[in-house]
């Protein structure tokens, strides 16, 4: 019998990868449930394969996410070997929730959604995007694909020739994620207006799971779900992962002025609730409070942070918002170093931009983010020390453009401003 070296738990999501050169080895993403042995799926992905290491696997319990398990390349041989560690790991690292435990109640109400899609010039990761979402386990739905200042007619077209009535299709001439975002939320029929991006991948169960958060109570204006990567084929995207990615953990959470948490930076920690490439909201109170700040987001100076004012203009509007970790989207992460520098730096100008927005909206909050500032300095501080790791030279280069990122933000919200021509009040 084959010795099997037992795989590690990841928490947060930890590739087994070597430095951004060309002797990284790819890993292999994998969806695996405890209640299904030996059955491994790609993910969002309707049919089995049969991987062998190295692997990242999610690891459900009757569709439940648990967590993620990293197996090595040297671990595991047969891929029922390495179903068999991957789940004696997960039995032993995870608490499991008790025996009998249904997967989802079943008797929250199922709203209607629309699932506004932003593109710009990825019509081939814009299909299978559509495609996972056309294979949803939810009964009513509807897609929007808003094409963002393309280059040309090539998602026009397809949305055209291959989805017919199937999916919506309109053009956003303006370029910015929060222009897009706008023009889907104008044209939704749904009560829920749920939005990802075109390089994720929808998993069956996302938007059932985002109809339970918004049923924990009315007060739940807004809810995000869990992210894991869809591929770690290249030392970039193995670094982003390493870099903390876009783990947001595997416990449900929600947050409220009402009932704050014990953190001295609440509300202006945003990042801490989610990202825009798995979010939902009511339709009415997202409408109510204009919609997206249009100075913001992928495609304008200000390279982002329209997600997270969202978030935070939610919360200091009295409502409440929930992290669903069984809303699951399955993210392609930038494949080229030069592209994940790219976005490194968009992170933190996309932090510095929603806090000049949110300051810009209410400049009543501007003494309350002064007394939270020296604290949140020192939280700064240590999250690009712990994000840096020990000697890990492309993390601490992540880190230093997140820095940089976060100094410009301010002046990109402000040339955004400036470009969009808009007032200081609400959008």
């Amino acid at each position: 019998m084959s010795t099997v070296r037992r795989p590690a738990v990841a928490r947060p999501p930890v590739a087994d990868a070597g430095p951004a050169d060309s002797g990284y080895a790819p890993v292999r993403v994998v969806d695996i449930d405890l209640t299904r042995p030996y059955e491994f799926r790609p993910p969002a992905g309707p049919a089995p394969v049969r991987p062998t290491a190295p692997v990242l696997a999610l690891v459900r319990l009757r569709g439940r996410p648990l967590g993620l398990v990293r197996a090595g390349r040297h671990q595991g041989g047969t891929p029922e070997e390495l179903w068999r560690s991957l789940a004696a790991t997960a039995r032993r690292g995870f608490p499991l929730p008790r025996a009998g435990t249904p997967a989802r109640a079943g008797s929250f109400a199922q709203p209607s959604i629309s699932v506004i899609i932003a593109t710009h010039n990825r019509p081939g990761m814009l299909r299978e995007c559509l495609d996972s979402l056309l294979r949803m386990e939810y009964p009513h739905f509807e897609v929007i694909v808003v094409d963002n200042a393309p280059a040309d007619d090539a998602a026009e077209q397809l949305v055209g020739d291959v989805y017919g009535g199937r999916v919506r299709y309109v053009r956003e001439p303006r370029a910015g994620l929060a222009h897009a975002h706008n023009r889907g939320l104008a044209l939704a029929r749904g009560e829920i207006a749920a939005f990802t991006d075109d390089d994720t991948l929808a998993d069956p169960g996302w938007l059932a799971a985002l109809a339970e958060g918004f049923a924990r109570g009315r007060g739940v204006v807004c809810v995000t779900g869990l992210i894991v990567p869809a591929e770690l084929e290249t030392a970039a995207q193995a670094a982003l992962e390493r870099h903390g990615g876009f783990a947001k953990g595997f416990a449900p959470r929600t947050w409220s002025l009402r009932h704050p948490p014990q953190d001295p930076l609440f509300p202006f920690t945003a990042g801490r609730f989610g990202s825009g490439t798995n979010m939902a909201f009511r339709v009415g109170p997202l409408r109510a409070l204009g919609g997206f700040d249009p100075a913001t987001g992928t495609g304008t100076p200000a390279r982002g942070g329209d997600d997270l004012l969202a978030f935070f203009r939610v919360l200091t509007t009295g409502h409440t918002l929930a992290y669903q970790p069984g809303a699951i989207v399955w993210h392609r992460h930038r494949r080229t170093q030069d592209a994940l520098d790219a976005q490194a730096f968009g992170y933190g100008a996309g932090l510095g931009a929603y806090l000049t927005g949110a300051l810009a909206h209410d400049p009543r909050l501007i003494p309350a983010l002064l007394r939270r500032l020296p604290r949140g300095l020192r939280y700064a501080v240590a999250q690009t020390h712990r994000k840096a790791g020990a000697g890990s030279a492309p993390s601490r280069r992540l880190a230093r453009l997140e820095l940089c990122g976060l100094l410009y933000g301010p002046i990109g919200y402000l040339r955004s401003r400036r470009r969009n021509r808009t007032g200081c009040g609400p959008v």
